[in-house]
């Protein structure tokens, strides 16, 4: 049983709240009760958040790639470096990176993660045996920490608009549509929890062409599709000078966007653009912390939002894993492009409610999961937060937690399992120490 001070339930903030649960799954929810011997004790309940964008390999070269080179960085310099990073690991690298960027989601409030997993083959690009080999070691990093996984193996066949031949540093990433199919289904095969989902995700339209996306919704019919797009200038440009359109206008063209769609980025579009994409029902998964190392740009949200749009947030790079950190600066670049305050609060609301809430019911839809909530019979995926102050403040509590710094996350249950504890995963230290490895023996 858990006990907690405040929980925010479906209809509003709640007092002395005392949740069962009963084999993964939140049974009874009772308000205005008190604490019994052997409960769990958190200050406020929340539920947990999903992450829809995370590349875990990535997180190996966290805080690496900030030494200036020659001429103007961008992430086109950036992506040198992680395709170096990418062609030096193997599977057992893979699980640890893995791991450790989990671990890191369940303590920083992510109860579930969606994987955009491009890394397939051997380092000179040869497939495994298996050739689900590394999407395994994705399913068994989230088995062995207990974040629940939408796995989202990643279609790329091509280098650049045109299409143009692919670089040697994508060789580890590349399929044709018939064995990325028959990937899609082994990954089937290999989930073994009913949290656990597979949907895929052709990785850009400049590495996947028309004939390639058609395809591949024809064989993958109603599953969740993600996709890169617009997230940089050039993308728009090559896409412009090859087919006469933009990214996000040449997709809404020519295929259905709909409700299974998470569009990644989308940093740069019309406003045109931005309301039709509102009006699909797509997801629009923003990672403003990646977006921000990369120098992307900024996402049009208060068009988005005011239009309906649907929002989730992701980690993308895992340069660094906070929810809050994602949502502040979601709302801080908004405030330093528009030079006012509250920029994506409804007028007389909260700002971080209205983030955290878009951010979760968005992040369940393009992650094909049920809306994380605390009540009986949701999945038992919890976070609590520590509130020293003891204050009663409702939605000002997620304005503390976002925007200021007197409250933070001190326990996660993960389909009913107690694995974050007093602010750390319960199995930190060996994940670390193999996390570590890898590290000293790749960056050597």
């Amino acid at each position: 049983m858990i006990f907690a001070d405040k929980a925010l339930l479906p209809d509003g903030w709640a007092h002395n709240v005392r949740i069962e649960v009963v084999r993964g799954f939140v049974g009874a929810v009772t308000t205005d009760a008190e604490a019994q011997p052997g409960d769990v004790r958190v200050s406020t309940l929340l539920p947990g958040m999903p992450n829809v964008h995370s590349h875990a390999f990535q997180r190996g070269h966290s805080g690496l790639t900030e030494m200036r080179g020659t001429g103007r960085e961008s992430f086109w310099t950036w992506r040198q470096m992680m395709y170096r990073f990418a062609l030096s690991v193997g599977p057992e690298d893979v699980a640890a990176l893995a791991e450790m960027a989990y671990v890191e989601m369940l303590e920083a409030g992510y109860t579930r993660v969606g994987e955009f997993h491009y890394l397939h083959h051997a380092a000179d690009g040869s497939p495994y045996d298996n050739p689900a080999e590394l999407s395994d070691r994705i399913f068994d990093a989230a088995e062995a920490t207990g974040i629940a996984l939408t796995h989202l193996p990643v279609f790329y066949a091509h280098g650049g608009f045109g299409p143009r031949a692919p670089d040697e540093g994508q060789r580890r990433f590349l399929h044709s549509v018939a064995r990325f199919v028959d990937l899609v289904g082994r990954c089937d095969a290999r989930r073994s929890r009913a949290q656990d989902r597979v949907g895929f995700a052709p990785h850009s339209l400049r590495a996947a062409s028309h004939q390639d996306l058609s395809q591949l919704c024809e064989a993958l019919p109603g599953r969740k599709l993600h996709i890169h797009i617009a997230e940089q200038v050039q993308e728009v440009e090559d896409c412009q000078a090859f087919s006469g359109r933009r990214p996000v206008e040449w997709l809404l063209d020519n295929f259905d966007v709909n409700e299974n769609w998470c569009l990644i980025h989308a940093t740069h579009m019309t406003e045109a653009e931005t309301r039709h994409v509102a009006a699909s029902n797509a997801v629009a998964g923003l990672c403003p912390v990646t977006e921000a190392n990369l120098g992307d740009g900024l996402f049009p949200a208060p068009e988005f939002l005011e239009a309906g749009g649907r929002i989730a947030i992701g980690t993308d790079s895992n340069v660094r894993i906070d929810v809050a950190e994602e949502l502040r600066i979601l709302e801080y670049g908004q405030r330093l492009q528009s030079r006012a305050r509250n920029v994506l609060a409804e007028e007389g609301g909260s700002t971080g409610r209205r983030l955290f809430d878009a951010a979760l019911s968005g992040g369940a839809q393009a992650l094909d999961a049920p809306t994380p909530e605390l009540a009986a019979g949701a999945p038992a995926d919890l976070v609590g937060l520590r509130d020293p102050l003891g204050l009663d403040q409702g939605d000002a509590l997620l304005d503390r937690w976002i925007f200021g710094r007197d409250t933070g996350v001190s326990d996660v249950w993960a389909a009913g399992a107690h694995v974050v504890q007093a602010g750390r995963h319960i199995r930190r230290d060996e994940v670390q120490s193999r996390f570590a490895d890898v590290l000293k023996r790749v960056l050597s």
